[in-house]
């Protein structure tokens, strides 16, 4: 494919570059502001009014908007281009003097949590105050949780050398990887794309370079790993977390029984679900054992399909229209507009992300686009994503934020509608089974795998309490975890055991990875309710719950589909989704005699 032809991102309606003028003279308002807003309200908060706390959060969420812009300008412009130093280290510039200009801001929500409920109820019967009531909500949660207004801002200043400053090593590092297989070079992006081919011999010297690279910088990964465990269990610790996730089960407003009770439930669908279907799939490749990296790999029957960007774009778009037409206005847009970068580069960061700038602008996808099948879902899936920040942006900057179980809901379901669409045209034939399969293979990877992952990190960062982790140990947990998830007709040997270092959310965001499997078995039970034809005005209903998420509980978000998820049977009822599609599956290979 001819990269020439693809789309990439234009940031200028943010800023001209990185030279201009412009950045610096917002950098200087964002700081001024910062300082005038603390001498003006610190240790007076209390002393305002509906309408007064109503007009000082206003001009708060305007600065808000602004250091957002700065930081989002920064972040987009280096992942494109990871080798260019001087992008690096002006994002570098750039995050520093945002952290350290916001340090006025510290006693903000620090101060309102001195205040008694009373006067944030009083606050709250004025209307203009009581838009921001998904935020106070938000701040008070973290009341048991916070520390000393110095104890905080030390925290907020050791971030760019801690924390922070391990993650960019990690990132840093890992984009300037390279492999080479039979004599050609290629980047992660690159690389990865190998392990899809159908010819194994090539799958298994793709995934044993992955391995072996991984190997060669894991005594480097395992020390950054080991100081990211430390560091986040220095903080929990102080701020009074009792297990290494609930940190990350507070921001998504989940309680820890209710991550156990998903996590568990998926183990016990590992054989019915995973080791089934690995199975199945030996069965089909000619295998007694399938190799780790074997799991992706396509059918000898699928076709090997190829498709051009604007097939993509149509594929994708059609699907969206034709379950809702208010979706598709939405997504059109990023196609109209330069907010799409679409060619895998060299030096640019591997995978595919959406990027919301801020609330009230529009959001930014990344792609590494090579023309394949899966190509097509991870469009549909990060255009979910961006048509589900467009939905929220009457929602404001302080009362949005980034709950993450919810944040893949409407990325998977754009991206399932999709995989429909694409199935329902192809008759009972080995083309629909494979389509089926490469579909189960990524329920498999998000709804299962994922919380593999998530049991993986609680191991490593409740043993890493005892002392540092070596990178053996972290191997060893790595494989029991794979194999307990994939079954026995996969082999996890030793060419896969070091690729736990190439988890990138073990890294930069810790016990991340049970959001995919939240949103994925919640999707399926939406999903599941929309086949089933019991509630009316499904789609609507739908794109009122995606403008709604960041502000409302979960049970008030799913109660219009009649699901209740703090009842065990919700997450059966999206697993029994996948169970269904292997059962199509079995149904297709017995009629086909494969």
């Amino acid at each position: 494919m001819n990269d020439k032809t693809l789309p990439a991102w234009d940031l200028s309606d943010l800023y001209a570059g990185i030279d201009d003028k412009k950045i610096a003279e917002d950098l200087e308002k964002y700081r001024r502001f910062c300082a005038d807003f603390a001498a003006r309200c610190k240790g007076r908060l209390g002393e305002l009014d509906g309408a007064g706390i109503a007009a000082e959060l206003k001009a708060y969420e305007q600065n808000s908007l602004l250091g957002s812009r700065i930081g989002g300008f920064a972040y987009l412009n280096m992942v494109t281009q990871m080798k260019n130093q001087a992008a690096v280290a002006f994002y570098q510039n750039i995050s520093e003097k945002l952290t350290d200009y916001s340090k006025p801001l510290i006693f903000l929500s620090l101060e309102i949590n001195t205040l008694p409920a009373e006067k944030i109820a009083g606050w709250l019967k004025d209307p203009a105050a009581a838009f921001y009531k998904p935020w106070f909500e938000r701040v008070r949660r973290y009341k048991p949780y916070e520390l000393s207004e110095p104890v905080e801002e030390v925290l907020l200043e050791k971030s760019m050398t801690s924390s922070s400053a391990w993650v960019r090593l990690y990132e840093e590092t890992s984009s300037k990887l390279q492999y080479t297989v039979d004599g050609k070079t290629y980047n992660d992006a690159e690389i990865s794309k190998l392990l899809l081919d159908k010819d194994a011999s090539l799958r298994r010297k793709a995934g044993a370079e992955l391995n072996r690279v991984a190997e060669e910088n894991a005594d480097l990964f395992t020390f950054i790993y080991n100081m990211v465990i430390k560091d986040k269990a220095i903080e929990d610790e102080k701020r009074g977390f009792k297990l290494p996730m609930s940190s990350r089960n507070l921001s998504e407003n989940v309680s820890d029984q209710m991550v156990d009770t998903l996590a568990e439930s998926v183990r016990a669908h590992y054989k019915s679900i995973a080791h089934r279907f690995y199975k199945l799939k030996a069965k089909w490749l000619g295998m007694e054992k399938i190799s780790y990296w074997d799991r992706n790999a396509p059918l000898p029957f699928a076709d090997d399909a190829e498709y051009g960007w604007s097939d993509a774009v149509s594929v994708v778009l059609d699907a969206y229209k034709s379950f809702s037409p208010e979706l598709y206005e939405i997504a059109k847009d990023f196609f109209d507009n330069n907010w799409i970068d679409v060619p895998p580069r060299d030096g640019k960061r591997s995978g595919a992300f959406c990027a919301p700038v801020s609330a009230d602008f529009h959001p930014y996808l990344m792609l590494n686009f090579a023309g394949k099948r899966n190509d097509v879902l991870t469009l549909a899936h990060e255009l979910g994503h961006g048509c589900h920040h467009q939905t929220r942006t009457k929602n404001g900057e302080l009362n949005e934020y980034s709950r993450m179980t919810t944040e893949e809901v409407a990325s998977v379901f754009g991206e399932m509608i999709t995989f429909q669409a694409m199935v329902s045209k192809l008759p009972d034939g080995p083309e629909k089974l494979a389509l089926i399969a490469s579909k189960v293979s990524d329920m498999i990877n998000t709804a299962i795998r994922q919380i593999a992952f998530h049991f993986f990190e609680v191991r490593a960062h409740n043993e890493r309490k005892e002392g540092e982790l070596s990178k053996e140990r972290l191997c060893e947990i790595w494989q029991e975890e794979m194999r307990d998830s994939l079954g026995e007709a996969v082999e996890v040997g030793e060419d896969s055991r070091f690729i736990w270092s190439q988890v990138g959310h073990f890294f930069f965001l810790p016990f991340y990875v049970y959001a995919y499997s939240f949103a994925d078995c919640l999707v399926n039970s939406l999903y599941q309710v929309s086949r089933e034809g019991k509630v009316e005005n499904f789609p609507a209903k739908y794109m009122e719950m995606l403008s709604k998420t960041a502000i409302t509980d979960y049970g008030e978000l799913l109660a219009p589909f009649g699901l209740n998820p703090n009842d065990p049977g919700f997450w059966n009822k999206g697993l029994s989704l996948i169970s269904g599609y292997i059962d199509e599956l079995e149904r297709l290979d017995k009629k086909l005699g494969l």
